[in-house]
């Protein structure tokens, strides 16, 4: 594997310089770009295999791939300049973004470079990354020469390093529901009470322990994330739901989460939650600059 570490930055790895050189590239040609991606087969995802923490190399590469480990666990509390929400990336990415259909890294430093409808433009990895800390985190982007970022890109990388180069990977994203069910808004706070409360708190405020540390992320009110995340969309957050909230009720899988709500029922809980108070994200105003791709949930 090449070394991470080669100058604790992330894009002289063999996969960010790739990403580098094709997303300056496609400042020329998105549009051109992602209709040859569409055009191009689909290969099948392999099976879902996330690699052991004790397989971790020795050395300064395995302690930066451990720090980027670490910062998507404790996010909150390790970039308190960078996160304003109560959150942490395994808030969303869950069991260190090792669980299919639960957002998983499996495989993610291979997709990237993408296309992204929201920016209309192909995006890096690191893009991404600082997407989701001004989006979910409700903070400010990190400086993309950081150790901090490069750990969590050495950490994503590693990963993927068994993956093939396609990215491809059962379990990836999310899942599906199906997107032209009407949330029924009563339904879903019903729902909410019966099914979500105990962890996420009876006004969506989380909750702490004695310490004050966070122990499940609020789902709305300040510290919750923003508008702008992808979690505020409807459809986006009942996939989520159905997937892998609640966790521990079942016996198997890594957290025992998920596949306890139909998709009606995810999406009117989803719908309960999404529609609560939460902070604005004023950059919004240059989302979706091609309509056409915005999509039917956007909050704006």
């Amino acid at each position: 594997m090449e070394s991470i570490m080669k100058a604790h930055l992330p894009a002289l790895t063999p996969i960010r310089l790739l990403g580098l050189l094709f997303a300056s590239a496609a400042t020329i040609g998105t549009l051109a770009a992602h209709a040859a991606d569409q055009a191009t087969p689909r290969p099948e995802p392999v099976p879902f295999v996330a690699p052991r923490n004790s397989d971790m190399p020795a050395g300064p590469e395995g302690e930066l791939i451990d720090y980027g480990r670490r910062l998507m666990v404790e996010t909150r509390r390790l970039l308190p300049n960078n996160v304003g929400a109560a959150m942490n990336c395994t808030s969303c990415h869950l069991g260190e973004a090792k669980v299919p259909f639960a957002s998983p890294f499996v495989g993610i430093s291979h997709r990237f470079p993408q296309y992204n409808p929201r920016a209309n433009r192909i995006v890096t990895l690191e893009d991404r990354v600082n997407g989701c800390m001004m989006r979910s985190m409700n903070g400010k982007p990190l400086d993309k020469s950081s150790r901090e970022m490069a750990a969590m890109i050495a950490y994503m990388d590693w990963l993927s390093e068994d993956i093939p180069e396609h990215g491809l990977v059962q379990g990836m994203g999310i899942g599906k529901v199906d997107t032209t069910l009407v949330p029924d808004m009563e339904n879903g706070r019903r729902i909410y009470v019966a099914q979500c409360a105990s962890c996420h708190g009876a006004e969506g405020q989380g909750l702490q322990d004695a310490a004050g540390e966070f122990i499940f992320p609020p789902l709305w009110g300040d510290l919750s994330f923003n508008i702008g995340a992808g979690m505020a969309r409807l459809y986006k957050a009942a996939e989520f739901v159905k997937t892998s909230m609640p966790v521990g009720v079942h016996t198997d899988g890594r957290l025992g989460q998920g596949y306890v709500l139909s998709d009606q029922e995810a999406v009117d809980v989803a719908g309960y939650f999404t529609h609560q108070p939460r902070p604005d994200f004023p950059a919004k105003v240059n989302d979706w600059p091609d309509p056409s791709k915005r999509p039917k949930d956007a909050r704006y």
